[in-house]
């Protein structure tokens, strides 16, 4: 059992954290969630022993260890593989150890615990993490002073994820990742093994990966079981409460100081009077259940333009002369397409989109754009580059020199900044409210065409709620370069693979596309030359051939079902387990009759259980897999 007791942080004098309280069941994947500001890294920093509590402490397990990411971006001449494989420091130390030692038995002993710990598979997992967050077989041997700072970011994550540890805790892992390496690490956390603490607004990463959520609200922690969308339903059910104990209180308080205002100053019921007045004093106001009304976003929609937008004609676009990023470029924007860009970071989303903001000409072909096109173009140094002594007002009025007070207010007023708040400097501002000022500054003339690159960065959960809102109600064209999945569903209806130096319309959804980069991508569009070309088959063969499969996979398949049905059932044990260990009404009063010590021999029992059941479903589906593989 991990365990936060009562954890205080004062930050410049305001309590952060105010005895903050949770047990977390080991093994369990916790998503920390809260406002921009909650206090959630000081939390994990404080639980990774880089930051001291000023009162209460965080326990866990003797011996355990706890993976935590540093700030510092790793350099110098070191290849990204050597670094990722130096993080796993048993193995080094024994191979350090087996290459200076003369001891023959410590020799044996030596290679009886690499094998243990499968040292020889080293070189191919860490080449798989690298991989997956991005790094070709080139890239993993270049020093890794030749990256730029976020891809060192990268290689501190694959060395913390090669570790291993018993605790992993992370802190907005997908930041500094493209989209591609967001689904990679999402399917890799998604199997871990150990306890996993991670700070994400990415809802579905908070879905597909964590069991439960612990929520940072007013320096308090409550843990919800379940996923994201179950954490939304139960808080809701909880305000829902909280505000109908509060408008019942509001009543009795009502009650009781009419009462006290009738007859405090009548003899005859003047003790009466008095017990009320305490009564009244000793009873805590409940707050009421208000979302942040400033948490806002309203592009304004621009006049109508006739199609086409943009029409790029075997364009090419890149930053040298001779060295075109894209070529060959034959698309066509429309005033109601809604398109993510998708890509790996590197291969050209970002050089696309500032063709078609004007930011670059083309090289070759044409580009053609309506004369009364306006664009208006968010990209994160738009956020870096705002004045931190200006206020919202200030940068708004520079920007419409010509409009009255009133509809610079206006503009501002979009997007949460009325009243004080626009009178506040920037440097006051948080990382969300930036964002927000930024894209305010960009919407300002009505553009007919938002471009969008990464703007969820610095957004929570709600503002990225609010964020999808606002772009389903804007009239105008909409570009988007995000790795936040849930946004992309939600406001894209048209997805261009841009990649090897092109830029195609990508024939599928979304979940195609996760699992065309995970490699379980099927025959579609996009499929290789190879699996296009292939012979067609007639249909009565096609139903000859699926039929023979059916046949033969049949006891495979049955297989599947058994363990399928077994992972569900221990599953389902486990969750049960949970909520009993959850439950605060399992721990009111003096006494409980809950046997905890029990309830996690058992749970461990089921987690090792579980895990034999996933393997055996593991196994199972790939033999159906390579049996239809054989079939077709």
């Amino acid at each position: 059992m991990l365990t936060i007791s009562n954890i205080t942080v004062r930050l410049g004098g305001k309590v952060i954290l105010d005895q903050a309280s949770a047990s977390i069941v080991l093994k369990s994947h916790v998503g920390l969630i809260g406002r921009n500001g909650a206090g959630k890294s000081t939390l994990m920093k404080v639980i990774a022993g880089e930051q001291e509590a000023d009162d209460g402490h965080f326990g866990t397990p003797k011996g355990a260890r706890i993976g935590y990411v540093a700030q510092e971006s790793p350099g110098g001449p070191d290849s990204p593989f050597d670094r990722v494989l130096a993080a796993d420091l048993e193995r080094a130390a024994l191979l350090d150890e087996e290459a200076n030692t003369q001891d023959s038995h410590r020799i044996g002993e030596i290679h009886e615990r690499l094998n243990a710990i499968e040292a020889h598979a080293a070189p191919a997992r860490a080449s798989r993490i690298l991989a997956g967050l991005g790094f070709n077989e080139a890239a993993q041997h270049q020093p890794l002073d030749s990256f730029s700072g976020g891809w060192r970011m990268r290689v501190a994550l694959a060395e913390l994820l090669f570790s291993g540890p018993e605790l992993l805790l992370l802190d907005e892992p997908s930041n500094h990742l493209d989209l591609e390496a967001a689904l990679w690490l999402e399917s890799f956390l998604k199997n871990y093994r150990g306890t996993l603490l991670v700070i994400s607004h990415e809802r579905d990463l908070l879905n597909n990966v964590v069991d439960h959520i612990l929520h940072l609200e007013g320096g308090k922690v409550t843990l919800y079981s379940g996923g994201y969308d179950s954490f939304e339903r139960q808080r809701r059910e909880r305000l829902d409460q909280v505000e109908s104990m509060r408008v019942k209180q509001d009543r009795q308080r009502a009650h009781l100081q009419s009462f006290v205002d009738r007859w405090r100053y009548k003899a005859h019921s003047a003790r009466q009077a008095q017990s009320r007045i305490k009564a009244l004093a000793r009873m805590e106001p409940i707050a009421a259940a208000v979302e942040d009304s400033s948490l806002s976003f309203d592009f304004p929609n621009p006049p109508e333009l006739r199609p086409p937008l943009i029409v790029l004609d075997g364009a090419a676009v890149g930053y040298g002369a001779d060295d075109p990023v894209l070529k060959g470029l034959n698309l066509r924007f429309d005033p109601d397409d809604r398109v993510a860009f998708l890509g790996r970071n590197g291969n050209g989303k970002t050089t696309l989109a500032r063709l078609l903001s004007g930011r670059l000409e083309t090289m070759a072909g044409q580009m053609s754009a309506s004369g009364k096109l306006r664009v208006g173009y968010f990209a994160q140094h738009q956020v870096e580059e705002l004045y931190p002594d200006d206020t919202p007002l200030h940068h708004m009025t520079r920007l419409m020199p010509d409009a009255k007070p009133g509809a610079v207010r206006a503009q501002l007023g979009r997007f949460g900044f009325s009243g004080e708040k626009a009178m506040l400097a920037v440097r006051h501002l948080s990382g969300g409210e930036r964002a927000r000022l930024a894209l305010a500054l960009i919407t300002r003339d009505a553009p007919h065409m938002l471009i969008l690159d990464e703007p969820t960065n610095h957004l929570d959960v709600d503002a990225r709620e609010a964020l999808v809102q606002a772009l389903n109600d804007y009239s105008g064209a909409v570009v988007i370069i995000s790795h936040d999945r849930h946004l992309l569903e939600l406001t894209a209806d048209r997805l261009v693979l841009i990649a090897d130096g092109k830029a195609n319309d990508f024939a599928g959804s979304l979940d195609d596309y996760r699992d065309f980069v995970l490699g379980r991508s099927g025959s579609n569009d996009n499929a290789s030359a190879g699996e296009r070309n292939r012979p067609k088959r007639s249909r009565k063969d096609e139903r000859r051939l699926a039929a023979e499969a059916r046949e033969r996979t049949r006891t495979l398949r049955k297989a599947v079902e058994k363990a399928e049905k077994e992972v569900n059932r221990l599953n389902k044990q486990r969750k049960d387990i949970d909520s009993a260990l959850f439950d605060p009404k399992n721990y009111a009063g003096p006494q409980t009759n809950l046997n905890v010590t029990d309830l996690m021999k058992k749970r461990a029992a089921i987690d090792a259980a579980l895990g034999k059941a996933e393997a055996a479903w593991l196994e199972a589906n790939e033999a159906v897999e390579a049996a239809s593989s054989d079939a077709a």
